[in-house]
């Protein structure tokens, strides 16, 4: 780091306040522009296209919740000096067997689908490849980065990835001419016919999920160690996660005010986004819907990228913490479990891009996958109320509040997914 004090190198532990702790702000925005997919803009697009502005208090209560988690898991690390991993094999070594199932088999399928995504916008800006062909290169370019940079590096790119999403996406809201007393009027909670299971996925699917976890290794990476710094993290993660609901409640405007009253239905996954660009084609010109695909593109690929860096970092800290050691940050990024499953992530997956998704391990991984967010949350809620956190740092009523929402709001989506896999 190259700041000019002492404060904002984190020699002395003291956060910068002011103007100053602007140009600190990172790691926020590492997990906020990871969090947010594909999934997340056609999440709130097709909320918007069928339902207009009146789950827009959904998509807000969900970045809520994520702030919330995130604020968790940035306070274990700098409260405590350990790991979020290192807290979790406090609780027992079923949270090893559980988080090696888990990202094994996520990890498997993630790939593929983070690759597609990808692959599909730039597939639609630059047909002289196809969808799989792009899907390959982006996640060969992704392996590439992630193991040739560290965490600055990584940081910077991030960065430009967000203001370039910012750039494209909000302006497409504002093009759009939003309905502002009609926007605001979705601020206040209400709940469609038979929309119950699509707000709580909407309220659940905002913002990311197992990298949550990645970012109190971010908040370290970034020379935040000690308590001196949660009120930076604090700021840091609010920032990150204004931006992620910025970007939600755009999708929405655009879903509300371009689709909901023109009867247009968009397909289902990520193929809703192209449907998206064929309408802004037609209505607002190519430069807009070019515009559009760019920041699709944006949005998939900054997704490789954080999920590539970060949830190695994590399972490079599950080897390190089975094996007894205590790496640092830096070293983590260096090793070859940080190495193995970043391969892991690129290459096996490469495979369902030539051949459908086997029925079984599509259940499996529903199933799976599902389970991750209530278990942050629980464990979050068991640890930060714990001996194991200074008294001055442990749960206030707000946080123990938000986690206990998002537990039993993330067990309700969990046991959904189960029913409708296995059934």
């Amino acid at each position: 780091m190259t700041q000019g004090s002492a404060a904002a190198r984190g020699e002395e532990g003291v956060a910068p306040t002011g103007l100053a702790r602007w140009r600190m702000v990172g790691p926020g925005v590492v997990v906020a522009v990871t969090g947010v997919g594909a999934g997340d803009l056609v999440a709130t697009l097709i909320a918007g296209n069928r339902f207009g502005y009146t789950l827009l208090w959904a998509a807000v209560l969900g970045c809520v919740v994520k702030i919330a988690m995130a604020e968790g898991v940035g306070r274990w690390h700098l409260a405590t000096g350990r790991t979020l991993f290192e807290g979790w094999r406090d609780l027992g070594a079923w949270t090893s067997v559980y988080f090696l199932l888990y990202v094994v088999i996520w990890g498997f399928v993630y790939g593929a689908t983070a690759m597609s995504s990808t692959g599909l916008a730039m597939a639609a800006l630059f047909p002289v490849l196809d969808i799989r062909g792009w899907a390959i290169v982006s996640g060969l370019l992704g392996f590439l980065f992630v193991a040739l940079n560290r965490y600055a590096v990584f940081e910077r790119v991030m960065k430009f990835f967000i203001a370039l999403m910012f750039v494209t996406v909000v302006s497409l809201a504002v093009l759009v001419a939003p309905n502002i007393p009609n926007a605001l009027s979705g601020l206040i909670p209400r709940l469609p016919e038979g929309a119950a299971i699509y707000t709580l996925g909407l309220i659940g699917g905002v913002g990311g999920t197992i990298t949550l976890a990645s970012y109190g290794y971010w908040v370290n990476a970034k020379g935040w160690r000690t308590p001196g710094w949660i009120p930076m993290m604090r700021f840091d993660n609010q920032i990150g996660y204004i931006t992620t609901g910025i970007f939600v409640v755009a999708m929405m405007i655009v879903g509300a005010e371009l689709l909901y009253n023109s009867g247009i239905a968009l397909r289902g996954g990520d193929r809703g986004l192209l449907d998206l660009d064929d309408v802004l084609r037609e209505r607002l010109g190519p430069f807009v819907a070019t515009m559009f695909l760019i920041g699709f593109a944006a949005t998939t690929f900054s997704s490789i990228l954080g999920v590539w860096h970060g949830v190695s970092v994590l399972f490079a800290d599950f080897v390190a913490r089975v094996r007894g050691q205590n790496p640092e940050e830096a070293e983590l990024e260096r090793s070859w479990a940080f190495r193995a499953y970043l391969f892991w992530l690129t290459f096996p997956p490469i495979s369902l891009l030539f051949l459908d998704r086997p029925f079984a391990l599509v259940i499996a991984f529903g199933a799976l996958g599902a389970l991750f967010m209530p278990f942050l949350a629980l464990t979050l809620l068991w640890l930060l109320n714990s001996h194991r956190v200074p008294q001055a740092w442990r749960n206030g009523w707000l946080s123990n509040g938000l986690l206990l929402l998002s537990a039993i709001l993330f067990l309700i989506l969990a046991g959904t997914e189960i029913v409708n896999f296995l059934t």
